[in-house]
């Protein structure tokens, strides 16, 4: 195994905002990642019954939703349609319209693609800035 296959795929981003989820998803998404990322959102929805969520793709490489329990994902999808009001996705591939798709009624979740140029109109959106730590 590659040092750098242990990394983590899912990586917070600390900001100015405790309602605010913000993660950085690198490359390519194993299971556990998926599995890690449903997890700190029901932290988050524990902390704040509604939050917000920033999501930053960076060299997105895919997902591997096949070796993620069907469970996870249905009860995923369903505390985030309960939880969350606004999600910006940073970056490419835009998947909002695939999101959208899934479902015949409209969301209660307001969903925004940002390109990677324009991110800091995504933080302006959410009303929130992140924390750079030194």
């Amino acid at each position: 195994m590659n040092s750098l296959e242990s990394v983590p795929a899912v990586r917070r981003i600390p900001t100015d905002r405790d309602d605010l989820f913000a993660v950085d998803i690198v490359g390519h998404v194993l299971a556990s990642d998926a599995e890690n990322l449903f997890g700190l959102l029901e932290a988050a929805y524990a902390l704040h019954p509604r939050i917000d969520v920033l999501v930053r793709l960076i060299d997105h490489d895919g997902v591997d939703w096949a070796k993620v329990s069907g469970e996870t994902v249905t009860q995923g999808t369903a505390h985030a349609l309960e939880h969350v009001g606004r999600c910006a996705a940073v970056g490419e591939p835009n998947w909002i319209p695939e999101v959208q798709g899934l479902f015949t009624a409209s969301l209660p979740v307001e969903l925004r693609h940002f390109r990677a140029e324009d991110e800091a109109a995504a933080w302006e959106w959410l009303g929130a800035r992140p924390i750079v730590r030194p």
